[in-house]
């Protein structure tokens, strides 16, 4: 059997105390979770759903979050997390394309053009009792085998309309041992989980991984940078995943508070290549912990490549070496394997990888080359098999017949100390057809001028590679996940 309650309930037998989650000043212990679990089984089942029905949550984070995916799959049905922060027409289309049968949301996203049935979550109910108030007698488990359905998690759409993942049970216990195996994930794992968890970032990375080993995760509902660190001081956190965006505020925060952060091992980055001048400045504040810069796609649930510990300085710019149920290689146009140090694009095979889209044969299909999964980046692989990201494919620039990557661009503009945050995007031309050009967040009390930028990267890159324009803004678009949406970024320029 091996729906996600088995090893919570394992759990519970053999170390009942142990706490399996932390919310603001609360504990649930195994013994706890495990009934949670098995009550709200019952209500769903009460519900008349049945296995492989689909039901989807709108909420933000809680121990009631963790409970409805645990007795989702404790019933044998299908979860599916919305992002919350998705307008009522974008909801709705997730909704209908997956035929979802329920729909948990909290108060404030009930949306009364929503078509799904809902059950909506009062905070306080979440807060006080998790969602025992509507248990209705304890479930058995319906056994799942390791090729049913698991999840269903929709693309953020950086480049198209949201497409519908399939993560099977084997897709995510071959993602739970990989990375138990990179990150040494045991009993003793505490781990800081601030993302929101309808994201592969804070539930998968490791996520609720560290439930599998008996480990105990500390939620916190929204992300604040100043309560994240008075929260690893109290709570003894040794592990985390934040988005870059998030690191940079904790970075910041860290500056004006007084906190022992000696506790924390490691804290694995996200969303996007970390530059090189935050995984400096994250060593300063985080004295005893790694900065793990990582690679993954929701396709793969998350983690597919994390850096080898020792080798941060050596290969820094890298994503590290693959995990151990994992293959990559780098393909040319033409779908050929290319060789060390050629840039191409990344491929990805093994079992944790994802094995189709939800309902569409056709996205299927232009996803895989045989058994390959082509993830639509850009990068290489050195003769040590790190791996190097340079792009998204459609975010290269292509200016009078040269190849521009604009991370190359981004990196270097990243270092100078008037920048905060950066995005390089083609710009239309006429001559050249396309020019890099920059869209800075300056950092506070700091100014900046095209000519200085130019300077700047004058020094590092080619002339064809430094940007031609210079676009000062308060913000850069981002998903919640932290990943920069360049598509918002194009369409003003092409406006």
């Amino acid at each position: 059997m091996v729906n996600l309650s088995s090893f919570v309930k394992y759990h519970a037998l053999n170390s009942p105390e142990r706490v399996a989650i932390s919310y603001e000043g609360s504990y649930l212990t195994y013994q706890e979770l495990s009934y949670r679990i098995e009550r709200l089984a019952g209500f769903l089942l009460n519900k008349d759903l049945e296995p492989n029905d689909v039901v989807a949550v709108l909420m933000k984070n809680s121990p009631a979050f963790i409970e409805i995916a645990f007795a989702v799959s404790h019933i044998g049905a299908i979860f599916l997390p919305i992002n919350y922060r998705l307008a009522s027409k974008e909801v709705n289309y997730i909704c209908e394309n997956a035929e979802v049968k329920l729909l948990f949301a909290d108060e404030e996203f009930n949306y009364e053009d929503l078509e799904a049935q809902k059950i909506l979550i009062d905070f306080n109910m979440r807060i006080d009792s998790g969602l025992l108030c509507l248990g209705e007698g304890r479930a058995e488990a319906s056994p799942r085998t390791p090729g049913d359905l698991f999840r269903l998690l929709y693309t953020s759409g950086t480049t198209s309309c949201p497409k519908g993942v399939v993560h099977t049970y084997q897709n995510f216990y071959w993602k739970c041992s990989d990375h138990s195996i990179v990150l040494g994930l045991n009993a003793d794992t505490r781990l800081l989980v601030v993302g929101p968890l309808y994201h592969v970032g804070a539930f998968d990375l490791p996520g609720v991984g560290v439930l599998w080993r008996g480990g105990m995760l500390a939620i916190q509902r929204d992300f604040d940078p100043v309560k994240c660190l008075h929260l690893i001081e109290k709570e003894q956190l040794n592990a985390g995943w934040l988005a870059p965006v998030m690191t940079s505020a904790m970075l910041e925060s860290a500056k004006s508070e007084e906190v022992n952060l000696s506790s924390m091992k490691w804290i694995i980055g996200g969303g996007e290549r970390t530059p090189e001048k935050r995984i400096e400045e994250f060593s300063q504040v985080f004295t005893r912990a790694r900065y793990i810069d990582a690679y993954g796609l929701t396709e793969s649930g998350s983690g597919d490549t994390f850096m080898v510990e020792g080798r941060e300085l050596e290969k820094i710019g890298s994503t590290g070496r693959a995990t151990p149920s994992v293959e990559i290689k780098i393909i040319n146009e033409m779908g050929a394997a290319l060789p060390s140090d050629e840039v191409g694009e990344i491929c990805l095979r093994g079992p944790k990888i994802f094995e189709r889209y939800w309902r569409d044969t056709a996205k299927t299909n232009l996803a895989f080359q045989d058994d390959w999964f082509c993830t639509g980046d850009a990068g290489y692989l050195d003769n040590e098999n790190f791996l190097y990201i340079t792009d998204r494919l459609k975010d290269m620039i292509i200016s009078g017949g040269e190849n521009i990557a604009s991370l190359e661009i981004e990196r270097v503009i990243q270092i100078m100390p008037e920048v905060s945050e950066v995005a390089v995007v083609g710009i239309p031309d006429e001559t050249w057809g396309e020019v890099p050009g920059a869209f800075v967040v300056c950092g506070k009390d700091h100014t900046l001028t095209l000519d200085r930028v130019r300077e700047h990267c004058g020094k590092s890159l080619a002339s064809f590679k430094i940007p031609k324009t210079l676009t000062i803004r308060d913000t850069l678009p981002r998903n919640p996940s932290g990943k920069l949406l360049k598509r918002l970024i194009r369409s003003d320029v092409e406006v």
